[in-house]
């Protein structure tokens, strides 16, 4: 048997061996209900924006650094430091296994937020998001076909998931479903790139996490 790690994946192969299918890219509000921030919200933000500018004037930052001075500091804002939101670093997923192909996948997720109540099978957490991070030298979709390769596993026990892909400049979230059946694809669905430094862009970076944390929580 072949053994693949998923960092190694092509977006290519992931449709192949794992039968996933893009969709059209949609807007936040079609899935998601979007809130203002607060003052107090974009004062914090800016922090983080300022935090980040300062380690990019030096060049590249390394991906380490980019969880540590945004992805982290933007998720405990958003709320999902909170209970019963947990979050879990360096996780090998479970082997995939392509038997029509003689191939098995491996890997490890950067991080993943899981809801510890929210109803478990096979005593699998609930997945809300998964992140996939990058150094600021290279692009946020190429962490696409690990993200996707890590859902796969999490869509055996809930219809959907969300993803997110970024090297701390740029956020890419996608939507990501289970097939109907077995003789359907599984799909994500794209959403507009968002920027860590332009304001507006960078505002709604914060209203997306929220609402997505939110969402998964059962509070709309």
């Amino acid at each position: 048997m072949t053994v693949l790690n998923a960092s190694t994946l092509t977006l290519d192969q992931v449709y192949h061996y794992l039968k996933f299918r893009e969709l059209s890219y949609t807007s936040f509000k079609s899935l998601l209900h979007l809130e203002p921030l607060s003052e107090f919200e974009i004062t914090e933000l800016a922090q983080i924006q300022n935090d980040f500018k300062n380690y990019l004037t030096d060049g590249k930052v390394l991906e380490g650094m980019v969880k540590a001075l945004s992805i982290l500091p933007l998720l405990r804002l958003a709320g999902f430091y909170r209970a019963p939101i947990k979050m879990q670093m360096e996780q090998e997923i479970d082997r995939i296994n392509i038997e029509d192909e003689d191939i098995s996948i491996t890997g490890r997720l950067d991080l993943i937020c899981v809801n510890k109540d929210r109803p478990k099978m096979n005593d699998i957490a609930f997945w809300v998001l998964a992140i996939e991070s990058k150094n600021t030298s290279i692009s946020a979709s190429e962490g696409l076909p690990q993200l996707l390769t890590y859902a796969y596993k999490s869509l055996e026990n809930q219809k959907a998931v969300w993803g997110l892909t970024t090297n701390g400049v740029y956020y890419e979230f996608v939507y990501i479903q289970q097939s109907v059946d077995q003789d359907s694809y599984s799909t994500y669905q794209p959403l507009p790139s968002l920027h860590l430094m332009e304001p507006e862009s960078s505002e709604k970076l914060l209203q997306v996490l929220k609402a997505i944390c939110k969402v998964q929580n059962g509070l709309f």
